[in-house]
């Protein structure tokens, strides 16, 4: 029987807490005002933070072990979710990191996909190998014609050859998990792979001549890409036995482009008439650092190796407050739902901070990725990119 006397102060702060997260998950999002480019248009509030944990995750709710009620487990971001339709809502499974460093899985959920998320009672618990992970990030969902949902994320684990020391070379992998019900996850072995590191792992949601597809992107090292790099495509016979066979490139580097120095994969591509939506990142350096970019390509509806439209440039690019962050100037997706009414809700994360979302429609985007000018390389067919754009306009009566 708990005998403290009662805390006035104690008892003021936890309902202060209390409406304060209740008014933060009840927030409605609407659209930002402005004109925007036609494509999509950005929702004004980040749809996930980290003061979207759960207050029982943060606080011990004690008076008696807790009198200041102090945060016991501080959460510093919610970020890179996969994402899916459930039943009647949303559902993001966001990377959430602690202050100690370490993530962690969670499942938000939401009745209308832009605003009201709510994450479920508990993180998702995931089944341990041999060699626990060390850490555990990004997963991107997959609702498989198999029948199961799989859950592809990244293992990270310490470099057994590092050098006496040094404490920070990691070696990168893909977990592989799967689920029926989104609570109980069924831990598959750990992609092997001969192409190097692997991160950003994406698998196709339908077989290929009776084998898994999965998109890769091989490196050579944690953070070098090396001789590595690009998207790759790859099968498996068997997903209990993930060995990826026939990986090849399909989406390489490019100079001087905004996926220069490394691209990978967002979530699993959706399938349209006219083909295969992929959405991508790209990563390019400057004098401040990495830029991470958002782009898009299609490929062939019966030939996934075959990349067929591939609009110049950025899809999306962090702007103002996206900007900042943990690890500024990032934009990052590894979710995006295909909605029954045609919208297209694209996840996205800002500078591995907080998530947001963005709408558009699958014949927006179909209609971007084919009509939009390719990258022709140099600056003077970006003028004449230009210059065609501007006669055609002048035909018009």
């Amino acid at each position: 029987m708990n005998t403290t006397t009662p805390n006035t102060a104690f008892e003021k702060r936890k309902t202060e807490i209390q409406k304060e997260f209740q008014q933060l998950i009840e927030k409605k999002n609407e659209p930002q005002s402005v004109v925007g480019n036609g494509i999509f248009n950005r929702y004004k509030n980040p749809v996930l933070t980290r003061n979207h944990a759960p207050i029982e995750w943060r606080y011990d709710l004690n008076q008696a072990t807790n009198p200041f009620l102090m945060e016991r487990i501080s959460i510093n971001a919610a970020f890179n979710a996969g994402a899916m339709k459930w039943k009647n809502g949303y559902v993001l499974v966001a990377r959430v990191e602690g202050v100690d460093r370490k993530s962690f899985f969670a499942i938000a959920e939401s009745p209308n996909g832009v605003d009201n998320f709510q994450f479920w009672e508990k993180p998702c618990v995931i089944p341990q190998t041999e060699e626990p992970d060390t850490n555990v990030y990004d997963m991107r969902l997959t609702n498989h014609e198999d029948g199961w949902i799989y859950g592809i994320f990244c293992t990270e684990r310490k470099d057994p050859k590092a050098p006496k020391g040094n404490t920070s070379s990691a070696i990168a992998n893909a977990g592989i998990v799967r689920t029926k019900d989104l609570i109980n996850w069924e831990r598959l072995p750990d992609l092997i792979s001969n192409t190097g590191q692997q991160r950003n792992v994406v698998l196709h949601p339908e077989f290929v001549k009776g084998k898994y597809a999965l998109y890769t992107r091989p490196q050579d090292g944690f953070i070098d890409v090396g001789s590595g790099g690009g998207i790759g495509l790859g099968y498996i016979d068997d997903m209990k036995n993930p060995v990826v066979i026939d990986e090849q490139i399909i989406f390489g580097k490019q100079y001087h482009t905004i996926y220069e120095l490394k691209n990978g994969l967002g979530p699993a591509p959706i399938k349209t008439k006219k083909g295969w939506l992929h959405l991508a990142h790209g990563v390019r350096n400057t004098a401040a650092g990495l830029r991470y970019t958002l782009y898009i390509f299609m490929t062939d509806l019966n030939d996934i190796s075959k990349v067929t439209h591939v609009p110049a440039g950025h899809f999306m690019a962090p702007e103002g407050s996206e900007r900042v962050g943990d690890v500024s100037n990032v934009l990052f997706s590894n979710g995006w739902i295909a909605d029954e009414n045609d919208a297209v809700l694209i996840y996205y994360a800002s500078s591995d901070t907080r998530m947001h979302v963005a709408v558009s429609s699958v014949e927006k985007l179909v209609d971007y990725v084919m009509n939009t000018p390719q990258d022709t390389f140099i600056s003077a067919g970006s003028v004449n990119n230009i210059i065609a754009q501007v006669n055609k306009n002048k035909e018009i009566k």
